[in-house]
């Protein structure tokens, strides 16, 4: 196990260029990380899971037969070097009329598809126009959805509809697939993972951000391959029809049943006391603390897998999230313990 009092205070330096680190997940956790890796190194990939269909994403999957461009938005967003300005432009959200609710960003992306007749063309221009630090990639370029098995053995199609029935229903989720079942995976995301010296998976959504990635064809077997530390961060708070109950052993439990074992060399895990007027306020959305026990640490250690303890929490008006730039710095320090210990 590793303590926070085993690293000194690491301050905001000017990001490396030889640390190339690969972020996986989707959602507001990944472009929230992403963020805080940005400050430590320029050699930043995110892969983003591509079954959104929930939002304006939705929309543009229906009315278009595009792939998702929400995450991907988000994604660029967090890794451009942009004034203010644009940066809104690229996140507004319009509030009336036939467009409302849909985001000019998620627009922009299915346009220059369309003036491309490619996704994937699409992705790298916005990069260009943007000056995005790093790459973002979307994990496959076909047309994937999520289903889930439920405990009661019903099954929900599309990845948008999961969690909210399974919290309807009051019943967990056992298993998720994609369909189709194995998904090629993008070429240019096995050879960035295959590069990497810190591959991190989370935070964010379990079982509809993060597991959609790692059972794209190829993914799971390029991060067990990989021989750079691999770090699993374990949310802050449980999620209302997805990870209900949730102890910390339990995340993991959850991916190594999908994507087999070996993934994992590290957990990050906040173990911090969270503000109780903050907690309160997460169980009126039926969220809570995941906790960490003594059982707990007791099977991450029989399974070889290091905790990573510490304050990683951030208020942002009165609601939390990672402190990007500290787990960042976290991550940088992995590396360099690991060239100090193996002389790599």
């Amino acid at each position: 196990m590793i303590r926070a009092s085993e690293f000194k205070k690491l301050e905001p330096m000017v990001p490396r260029s030889d640390l190339k680190i690969v972020a996986i997940g989707g959602g507001s956790g990944l472009s929230i990380l992403l963020r805080g890796l940005k400050q430590v190194t320029r050699d930043v990939v995110a892969v983003v899971a591509m079954s959104d269909d929930g939002g304006g994403s939705g929309v543009l999957r229906e009315d278009l037969g595009m792939l998702p461009p929400g995450d991907i938005r988000s994604c660029i967003v967090a890794l451009a070097n942009q004034e203010p300005v644009l940066l809104d432009l690229l996140n507004y959200r319009f509030k009336d009329g036939n467009l409302s609710g849909q985001n000019l960003g998620n627009l922009m992306i299915a346009a220059l598809s369309d003036i491309s007749n490619s996704f994937e063309e699409a992705i790298r221009l916005i990069h260009e126009i943007f000056a995005v630090t790093g790459r973002v990639l979307p994990v496959t370029l076909e047309d994937v959805r999520l289903k889930a098995m439920l405990s009661d053995g019903s099954v929900v199609e599309g990845e948008s509809k999961i969690p909210i029935q399974s919290a309807a229903a009051g019943l967990r989720i056992e298993r998720v697939s994609m369909v189709p079942e194995k998904p090629k995976a993008l070429d240019e995301v096995l050879s960035s993972i295959a590069e990497a010296d810190v591959i991190v998976m989370g935070p964010g959504s379990l079982y509809t951000s993060i597991l959609p990635n790692l059972l794209v064809d190829g993914v799971a077997e390029a991060i067990r391959r990989s021989y750079a530390p691999k770090v699993f961060v374990v949310n802050l708070m449980s999620q209302r029809g997805e990870t209900d109950g949730y102890g910390l052993s339990d995340y993991y439990k959850a991916l190594e049943a999908h994507a087999g074992p070996g993934l994992v060399t590290h957990v990050l895990f906040n173990n911090a006391i969270i503000d109780e007027s903050i907690v309160a306020r997460y169980e009126a959305e039926r969220a809570s603390p995941v906790q960490m026990t003594a059982a707990d640490r007791d099977y991450y250690k029989l399974h070889g897998i290091e905790l990573l303890l510490d304050d990683f929490v951030e208020v942002v008006k009165g609601y939390i999230r990672h402190d990007a730039l500290k787990v960042a710095q976290r991550l940088e320090a992995l590396v360099d313990i690991k060239i100090y210990h193996h002389g790599e």
